[in-house]
């Protein structure tokens, strides 16, 4: 990270990291021609290239390796780090998945989604004029109404977990049939669950078919592929999941449903944005990915956002390409944020989500 993604100006006063367009890469068409692709556009896909899938191999110790150099080589400091904490805010899916929930609860949590940080520490920040917002809220099926009221002319899209999230084990057909169910209630992206025994015992034909069948239902609903990575026994058949669902047309891939016993990770993280890489090489098209899970401290989130500006570029910094599942990582930011403007720590209280 640099001084030129921040700047300062004066005192206390924080500006945010410049929003550096996105430039498309060049993608060839049928003939071998470059063609443009716009950044913001779907990722049509591709056919399935069972020798680029079965190629995929991963070096775990090097990975592992990449990943621990993170947390001591990428820090960042006061003003710089505040600015890094509000850019982290605005790529948050802000998250509620219980059992629980309640048109009530749904409700307060889009109201902190449209208003992240407190206004005071706004204030102090020198940005209260920059209308931070999270990047989206994510609710069930049953949920996407009041979450639909609740952020209306806020632009904040609302995103629903489906295909019988979290483990995706209903019918395909009621599957495909609860896609379409929420597109119709106003979903804007659909996060879905892949089958995980197709990754285990290497049906990548399956996986592809499946992935196809539940992008097509999403219709204008841009789709986030759960590859719920905990379960998928291998970094390898991480990698080579990425690269089926990318190729069936997922516009994001996800690491977790977060109900998993092994959520987000740095090594699986890198191992996904490699897929993502070597996609956007071949094909000129841009994935987008999101970590879910277990990331609920702020320092995970800066080294997360180090890991996507070193191995992706700057335009994984935007939440058209990059997106935390959260429930409770906006908490402690907020609390950092706050002990930067007053130098000290308040109680989690002081910052509710809901």
């Amino acid at each position: 990270m640099t001084a030129t993604d921040t700047a300062t100006g004066g005192p206390g006063r924080i500006v945010q990291l410049a929003r550096q367009p996105a430039t498309a890469p060049v993608a060839m068409d049928a003939a071998g021609s470059p063609e443009h692709h716009d950044a913001a556009s779907r990722n049509p896909g591709m056919a399935l290239d069972l020798d680029w899938v079965e190629a995929a191999r991963v070096n775990l110790s090097a990975v592992e390796r990449r990943t621990a150099s993170l947390p001591n080589r990428r820090s960042v400091k006061k003003d710089y780090q505040a600015a890094w904490l509000l850019k982290a805010i605005s790529c948050m899916d802000l998250t509620t998945l219980s059992g629980d929930d309640t048109p009530g609860r749904v409700h307060r949590l889009c109201e902190k989604a449209k208003r992240p940080v407190r206004a005071d520490i706004l204030e102090a920040l020198g940005v209260a004029d920059l209308g931070i917002t999270v990047g989206a809220v994510c609710v069930y099926h049953e949920m996407i109404e009041p979450a639909r009221r609740a952020l209306e002319g806020s632009h904040i899209p609302v995103a629903a977990v489906s295909t019988g999230f979290p483990a995706g084990l209903s019918p395909l057909d009621l599957r495909i049939r609860e896609i379409e169910r929420s597109v119709e209630a106003g979903a804007d992206e659909i996060d879905i669950v892949i089958s995980r025994r197709h990754v285990l015992t290497g049906n990548w034909q399956a996986l592809y078919d499946e992935m196809k069948a539940f992008r097509a239902a999403c219709g204008p609903a841009h789709v986030k592929a759960i590859l719920a990575t905990g379960e998928l026994g291998t970094l390898r058949n991480v990698a080579r999941a990425s690269l089926v669902c990318m190729m069936a047309g997922a516009d994001f891939i996800k690491t977790s449903t977060g109900k998993e016993g092994v959520n987000a990770t740095l090594p699986v993280s890198l191992v996904m944005v490699r897929a993502i890489r070597d996609y956007g090489e071949r094909t000129g098209v841009r994935v987008g990915y999101k970590p879910a899970g277990g990331i609920a401290k702020a320092k995970d989130a800066l080294n997360y956002l180090a890991l996507m500006k070193e191995e992706l570029g700057r335009p994984w910094l935007e939440p058209d390409l990059f997106r935390f599942g959260a429930s409770s990582l906006l908490g402690d930011i907020e609390r950092q944020l706050e002990h930067h403007v007053t130098g000290r720590y308040s109680a989690a209280n002081r910052n509710p989500l809901a």
